[in-house]
């Protein structure tokens, strides 16, 4: 399904998909809604995750923590219908512009979007840690409705 990279011309300008994996087999993935333009996440996928997506037209990515294929809405209902694949100009990420059916949420956490919460910039007083502002207030669906006793699929 990929092409060999063999040249700089070929992966910039040329019309065969080359994707470059990095050390670990991976190639970063952004998530954005296909109708509003609004981020929903940010994920990886490896070269079995990659073709999966490409021949379902559903997304599918590579989880780091769990090690393992994860198809997205899988346990939740809430499957992203890829609309659009693109790949950056040296071939070495991806963008999935996506529908997502059910409670059209894409965070496991219980919201929309997985970037939910804002970094305030600029000078602070550096005594005390910088503290988030939570742009989405209510979350979508409940997730131990959803995954149950699950294990939580996020590492600290």
């Amino acid at each position: 399904m990929f092409a060999e990279r063999v040249s700089i011309e070929q992966v910039e300008e040329g019309h065969e998909l080359a994707p470059k994996f990095d050390a670990q087999g991976l190639i970063p993935v952004v998530t954005t809604d296909y109708d509003s333009g609004e981020l929903l996440m940010h994920g990886y996928m490896n070269r079995e995750a990659l073709q999966q997506t490409i021949e379902l037209g559903e997304a599918v990515y590579f989880s780091r923590s769990r090690n393992a294929l994860w198809h997205k809405g899988a346990t939740s209902g809430m499957v992203q219908k890829v609309r659009e694949l693109r790949i950056d100009d040296d071939q070495d990420a991806v963008w999935l512009r996506v529908q997502i059916s059910g409670r059209a949420a894409s965070c496991h956490v219980g919201y929309r979007s997985c970037f939910y919460r804002s970094v305030p910039v600029g000078p602070q007083d550096g005594s005390q840690p910088r503290q988030l502002v939570f742009e989405e207030c209510e979350k979508v669906f409940d997730p131990q409705e959803v995954y149950g006793d699950a294990p939580n699929p996020t590492k600290l």
